[in-house]
């Protein structure tokens, strides 16, 4: 894999090196040693294809589509008609694509399957930021995501208009019980994190107010508090009065994040953002 910078910038767009190598792994699954079907096609057969959504959703994908024809055919025109984050219609018109019948015809599936993938994640995270739009919370993702596709689904959160919890296991600690347990207790976990990783960011985890003390009084900066019941998160807010940020975690739906953040928490991440993952409906024909 090639050496990758790491951040976890909200505005970041994904690095094209990485994207490159994303999308030729994903054709390596696909095409192996070559296309058998396209091959019946003549080598110097034109086609011009459009990218169609079947049902309302937001876009997003469009860097990885536009990879896979890249990798395949570097003279494949494709013009968007729509852009990452922006909300679709059914019928709509994604875009138009130019070039070898043969390059369309062996990426359409994998190109596809990254654009329905991900407007799939982007369309999620946009009804999640809209439950809580008017209050001031962060609602972020977690590391719940599709394997080997972390990077990817990240990206999709962001254009749906939530934000990026840490990318993985080297940007942020987070303290969770089995580390607690580890270290012989809470103090000590964050006494740790400060000596060994001081310029790393911090969280820990807690289950129970009495643990949430135990946590403001160690200094700590970012507080998660896990399965928390609304009552209790009220009063996480009351104890914690502006020493941390607050971030709830747990279970939480569509159905119950606005109350969640009506307790006054700071953050609320959502594992269903990346985990629960439905297509979107998408059509890709030649004319």
């Amino acid at each position: 894999m090639p050496h990758l910078s790491v951040t976890a910038s909200q505005n970041e767009h994904p690095d094209p090196t990485l994207i490159e190598f994303q999308a030729r792994a994903a054709l390596a699954e696909d095409v192996g040693a070559g296309d058998l079907t396209a091959s019946l096609l003549p080598a110097d057969r034109h086609g011009r294809a459009e990218l169609i959504t079947r049902e309302a959703a937001v876009l997003c994908g469009a860097p990885w589509f536009e990879a896979v024809f890249r990798v395949l055919a570097p003279e494949i025109q494709i013009d968007w008609l729509a852009h990452d984050g922006e909300p679709l219609t059914p019928g709509q018109r994604l875009c138009v694509l130019d070039g070898s019948a043969r390059a369309l015809l062996t990426g359409e599936r994998t190109a596809m399957n990254y654009v329905q993938t991900l407007s799939g994640t982007a369309t999620l995270a946009r009804r999640y930021a809209d439950a809580v739009a008017d209050l001031p919370v962060r609602v972020l993702d977690t590391r719940k995501t599709v394997p080997g596709l972390r990077w990817q689904q990240k990206y999709a959160v962001r254009c749906g208009g939530c934000q990026n919890h840490r990318f993985g296991l080297f940007d942020v600690i987070l303290i969770k019980e089995n580390h607690i347990l580890a270290a012989g207790s809470i103090p000590a976990a964050l006494e740790a994190a400060r000596m060994l990783h001081p310029c790393v960011p911090v969280e820990i985890e807690v289950e129970s107010l009495d643990e949430l003390e135990l946590a403001l009084d160690a200094g700590a900066p970012v507080v998660l508090l896990d399965n928390f019941a609304l009552d209790a998160l009220r009063q996480a807010v009351a104890i914690t009065a502006g020493r941390a940020q607050l971030e709830a975690s747990g279970g939480i739906s569509l159905e119950t994040i606005r109350a969640v953040a009506e307790t006054g928490v700071d953050r609320i991440s959502v594992g269903a953002l990346t985990k629960d993952v439905r297509a979107v409906d998408l059509s890709m024909r030649l004319v």
